[in-house]
């Protein structure tokens, strides 16, 4: 059973995701839940985030630090494998998302940081389209990248491997343009386990208010609910708003449709698009949507 278990888990964290990611994509476009907002354009973007990272980014990291680690830290190979499973499930699991947590916090609240997590927001639609969509610098720096290599090479490999493929799972659900989550807060019975659930990860409510387009209905929550696999976090440091709504519309007021390039590699290639965040001398920060106050609501 263990054996099958880690089989699966394996294959998740290999081609596993991506088909899911393909199946449920089909499903939402079956559906219209684009609507015509997929030009081709967007497209590009939304399928070049998806492949070079899987492609270079993260095979090449892994290469960097099996050829670094052993120099930079000859006697620590395995040094944690002693450790307990669920010890280190949990430890990574919390290590690695509370990290990003602030990662994703302080490119929403730092100006000069905006603009490499900008492409992640401008995407006028939610879905697997889009899911994996971020500028490549924002991507390099990612710690998820850096932590995963380390903690293998640190005798982790085993719980890094469960922890990765369940927070795949949850921040892949949490942008799916299908409400799945909508049952668990329609339905009496399960309403326990959504009011539960909603507080500890990630889900289309919480997660696509944070995408919302404006915050002038109530549940657009563009200035908090940055939680990427655990909710939790924004619950903890005031900066969630839970309505169990979904937002009206998505991506950004000021956006120019900007080149998939500029999107993409900014600030190695600049927009052409004028007044763009993304052109030269370009503003930092352009119409920001006003900000929500902090707080928590009870559903």
């Amino acid at each position: 059973m263990v054996h099958y278990i880690e089989l699966i888990f394996t294959n998740l964290n290999g081609w596993g995701l991506p088909v899911i990611m393909l199946i449920i994509g089909i499903i939402e476009f079956s559906f219209g839940l684009y609507e015509n907002h997929w030009t081709n354009n967007e497209r590009i973007l939304d399928i070049v985030c998806f492949v070079v990272p899987r492609i270079v980014v993260r095979p090449l990291i892994a290469y960097l630090g099996v050829l670094l680690l052993p120099t930079l830290l000859p006697n620590a190979k395995n040094i944690f494998a002693w450790v307990p499973f669920w010890w280190g499930f949990a430890i990574i699991a919390v290590g690695d998302d509370l990290t990003q947590y602030w990662y994703h916090r302080l490119h929403h609240q730092l100006p000069w940081l905006w603009r490499f997590h900008r492409t992640h927001h401008s995407a006028p639609y939610m879905g697997m389209a889009m899911a994996s969509r971020q500028n490549i610098i924002y991507t390099i720096f990612f710690s998820q990248i850096y932590l995963t290599t380390t903690l293998v090479y640190l005798g982790l490999g085993y719980p890094v491997l469960f922890v990765t493929g369940i927070k795949a799972l949850i921040t892949t659900g949490a942008h799916s343009s299908i409400k799945w989550d909508k049952p668990f807060y329609t339905i009496r019975w399960l309403q326990p386990i959504g009011w539960v659930m909603e507080r500890l990860i990630s889900t289309p409510a919480t997660h696509h208010a944070h995408h919302a387009d404006s915050s002038d209905d109530g549940v657009g929550n563009y200035k908090g609910n940055f939680g990427n696999m655990f909710f939790i976090w924004d619950i903890i440091f005031g900066t969630g708003i839970i309505t169990r709504q979904y937002p009206s519309g998505y991506g950004i007021k000021h956006y120019k449709q900007e080149e998939w390039y500029a999107q993409f590699l900014w600030p190695l290639f600049k927009s052409r698009r004028k007044g763009s965040e993304l052109s030269a001398g370009g503003p930092m920060v352009g119409d920001s949507v006003p900000a929500v106050p902090a707080v928590v609501a009870e559903a």
